[in-house]
């Protein structure tokens, strides 16, 4: 089903808009994780773990989620589909793998401003490097999913192109014959799928890693 041009342009809007505000977000928890653990303040630093929980939830969580929503809805409403071109799946496994993340992460937060709000607790054990990892890693992500939607490499699945011949018999052949599907193409979608599967096997580590030490 193909979405019509007013409902299109309306969902482009919401994509981009929550696209751009989820990474905009993710740079202010990256200044609030700076500045936490930086801080010489007491009430300072724990009031930045203290509002990073409630500012996870109204403002993290709604602009993935619509993100993710809003891109298979646009993709799967419009000609480019959701299996036609690489750089809509890796872009579709960058953003789902990014929000599963921030939802288990959740819990950390919750944590953090547990133990921010406990008078009790020095400051030493209030400072906590897990949200700077992951502000930054998210960070890189994000700005790897933008760069895919603005320049749209790595050109048509398998499956992209068989849908392509069956509805224009002649175009892959004339695409064959100028060149347009090289051996360097099927080169660069492996190197830039190793790169993605890098970066969350990188962003996973630093999860468990991250956790782990805070946890002991």
């Amino acid at each position: 089903m193909r979405l019509t041009q007013r409902l299109r342009k309306l969902t482009f809007t919401a994509h981009v808009t929550a696209s751009v505000g989820w990474l905009g977000a993710v740079i202010v928890f990256l200044a609030l994780a700076v500045v936490a653990l930086t801080n010489a303040d007491e009430r300072t630093v724990r009031g930045a773990y203290l509002v990073m929980a409630p500012a996870a939830w109204f403002v993290l969580v709604p602009l993935a989620h619509a993100s993710l929503v809003s891109g298979v809805v646009l993709s799967l409403g419009t000609t480019w589909g959701l299996f036609r071109h690489y750089w809509i799946l890796v872009k579709l496994g960058i953003t789902a793998f990014a929000t599963v993340i921030l939802m288990i992460y959740m819990g950390t937060f919750r944590q953090m401003a547990g133990v921010a709000a406990d008078p009790v607790v020095e400051l030493g054990l209030v400072r906590n490097p897990s949200p700077l990892v992951h502000s930054i890693l998210a960070l890189i992500l994000l700005v790897v999913a933008t760069l895919l939607g603005i320049y749209k490499p790595f050109g048509e699945t398998p499956y992209g192109r068989r849908i392509r011949n069956e509805r224009h018999p002649g175009a892959l052949a004339q695409a064959a014959a100028i060149g347009s599907f090289p051996g360097s193409a099927s080169r660069r979608t492996h190197w830039v799928w190793m790169v993605v599967i890098g970066l969350i096997a990188l962003f996973i580590a630093a999860h468990l890693i991250s956790g782990g030490a805070h946890g002991q």
